[in-house]
């Protein structure tokens, strides 16, 4: 007889594309991994897996299989949710978020799911790498800022605000651009290949600024701001300490960056998990009602 615990092991091989990641995935050893997948072999008489040293890939048989799996897998979990107690959450909740604004503003709210529901395993990966959410396993992800049109599906919980900064002395020695088309001549510290927005006559205007001193962490550019090596468009929550203390001041105000947002975004498909919904709705609870300062 087929084990669901092997079938959703040998899901999460597939996906992670080796026994190692999936042991992280799932928060078990690898030797735990290796035992539920040979038994799941052993028990249809067929190789699933093809092991190397660099890693997992499916078989034939393994690609055929894999999809039914997950199917029987997903239809089980939802077969759980529906006769859970209400309210009651288990199992495992995988989230990915950026690490300036998981780490300050979304740990102590998953803090607070984990205290609701003690039988809820919560493991969350703060990066700013966008990740693969279906690939790399993840529950849902969070966002900040513009979505870029995508297969997965976003929910907006919630706005965010931004504004251009610069350091007071940056601005002594380079003074500050006036209007948009000036950003071009002076020191631009970005993400890679960020573009930046601004309301020009009650449109959207973008550019796409080039800089020496580019970083995918808000935190770090907020340094490179505070060091006086140029300008950086950033969120409110990572700037309004130092603007308000007077080390960042706000530049082009008469050019305002559009309001972006805070989205979830989650694996395509029709069943939304009670655990993903819950943390939706206190996500929503905790950020959709802010307003701009």
């Amino acid at each position: 007889m087929l084990d669901i615990e092997d079938l959703q092991t040998f899901v999460e091989v597939a996906d992670a594309g080796g026994l190692t990641p999936a042991a992280r995935r799932l928060g078990i050893s690898k030797s735990v991994v290796s035992r539920r997948l040979a038994r799941l072999e052993g028990e249809l008489s067929v190789q699933l897996m093809s092991r190397t040293t660099r890693g997992a890939t499916l078989t034939e048989a393994g690609a055929a299989f894999r999809d039914y799996a997950a199917r029987i897998c997903a239809e089980l979990d939802l077969a759980r949710e529906t006769i859970l107690p209400a309210g009651e959450l288990r199992g495992h909740l995988r989230i990915s978020a950026p690490v300036s604004f998981g780490a300050t503003h979304l740990a102590p709210i998953l803090a607070e799911l984990a205290g609701r529901h003690p039988l809820l395993q919560l493991q969350t990966s703060f990066s700013d790498r966008f990740v693969d959410v279906v690939s790399e396993g993840f529950d849902a992800a969070i966002r900040i800022g513009y979505l870029a049109d995508s297969s997965l599906i976003a929910r907006r919980i919630g706005p965010i605000f931004g504004k251009l900064v610069a350091s007071p002395a940056y601005i002594r020695a380079h003074g500050e651009p006036r209007t948009p088309g000036e950003i071009a001549n002076h020191e631009v510290l970005s993400q890679n290949a960020e573009t930046w927005r601004f309301r020009v006559d009650g449109r959207v205007m973008t550019i796409n600024p080039r800089g020496r001193f580019t970083s995918n962490n808000g935190q770090a550019l907020v340094a490179a701001a505070l060091a006086g090596l140029g300008i950086t468009s950033l969120p409110d929550f990572l700037t309004d300490e130092h603007v308000a203390s007077g080390a960042l001041v706000p530049i082009m105000r008469e050019f305002p960056v559009p309001e972006a947002g805070i989205f979830v975004i989650r694996p395509p498909g029709a069943h939304i998990p009670r655990k993903v919904r819950v943390l939706i709705e206190m996500l929503i609870e905790n950020f959709g009602a802010r307003s701009h300062p």
